[in-house]
């Protein structure tokens, strides 16, 4: 009697399992995003939860982990919950050197499923009074004078370094880099005369170049970038297509969920976030942001997360910066 008891409550059990696993959500979710409250990658996510929730018919309360080294307090948080789709982080490109910096444990791919909202292109601007009118014209002047052209892309290390590096690597140009805190530190620089060239985002340049303070002269993606206001800024793969060995290097900005979570919880949760990016309010967003909207999720957005990783945990570690060597997770060279 005792085993048939036994038995019963173990397939009432089983079947509690498999329909709560295909009835998700069946409560409320979280997304934790691991920086501040109304910076770029929480206004991302607070809109493309709340188009998801329209989808997933419940839901998803938006909070703030911050602080910690690259966002490890938030992740560390999300990845300390159980793997059963009711606790996302909300995250960025920037999140993928926790590692090397000893705040995070693990590679970023092996704990997170990631989905990638999108992120503004780089673009590479000049003062007004440079004398550079072109980025053929800048490429040449900085080939001619190697390492005497004054360029600022916020902090050593950062995604906007990174893109000035490529630069250099696919066009034969060497500048002076100069590293500041920061995107706005840097921008003022220029504004101020310390500065010739910046590389930060469009959406971080827009007003600028809006107000004729920094004259764009190239987007640091395929395709010509259109900013209302100004007009159209062209690629610069247009003058050196051998960039696109280097480059785009773009902002991921995003979310993700337990990489052990359930196929069916990760599906269900890819169908709305594919739903959520073919909306008008996605579009407006991307459109009000200067982003470029990605939509990619799954094996796609990891393939992004790894390439980013390797080549942040790798530079970081060139300039000392790393505390732990990228091999001590597996991270590959780029």
């Amino acid at each position: 009697m005792n085993k048939r008891l036994t038995m019963a409550s173990a397939l009432l059990l089983g079947l509690c399992t498999v329909a709560s696993a295909q009835d998700y959500p069946a409560r409320d979710i979280t997304n934790a995003v691991v920086w501040g409250a109304g910076g770029g990658t929480d206004v991302c996510n607070r809109t493309i939860m709340a188009e998801m929730s329209k989808v997933l018919d419940v839901n998803i309360n938006v909070i703030n982990k911050t602080g910690g080294v690259a966002g490890s307090i938030g992740m560390n948080y999300v990845k300390d919950q159980p793997a059963d789709g009711y606790t996302l982080v909300g995250l960025s490109e920037s999140n993928v050197t926790s590692a090397v910096q000893g705040g995070f444990d693990a590679r970023f791919t092996d704990v997170w499923h990631p989905f990638i909202v999108g992120g503004s292109p780089d673009v590479i601007s000049v003062i007004p009074d440079s004398g550079y009118d072109s980025f053929a014209g800048l490429v040449a002047a900085a080939k001619e004078k190697p390492g005497e052209i004054k360029a600022c892309a916020s902090g050593a290390g950062s995604i906007h370094h990174l893109n000035l590096l490529a630069v250099e690597d696919g066009t034969g140009a060497k500048f002076q880099f100069v590293p500041y805190k920061g995107s706005a530190p840097c921008q003022n620089a220029a504004l101020s005369g310390e500065m010739t060239v910046v590389v930060t985002s469009v959406a971080e340049q827009a007003q600028l170049i809006r107000g004729g303070k920094l004259v764009p002269l190239a987007v640091l993606v395929p395709d010509a970038f259109e900013v209302d206001g100004h007009g159209s800024i062209p690629s610069a793969f247009d003058d050196h297509p051998s960039l696109a060995d280097f480059l785009p290097i773009m902002q991921a900005i995003g979310f993700a969920v337990h990489n052990d979570a359930p196929d069916d919880v990760k599906q269900a949760l890819g169908a709305a976030f594919e739903q959520a990016m073919a909306s008008d309010a996605l579009a407006t967003f991307g459109a009000s942001n200067f982003y470029v909207l990605s939509g990619q999720h799954g094996d796609e957005a990891k393939a992004v997360f790894d390439s980013l990783e390797s080549q942040f945990a790798w530079k970081l570690s060139e300039l000392g910066a790393a505390k732990y060597s990228p091999e001590k997770f597996g991270i590959p060279k780029p």
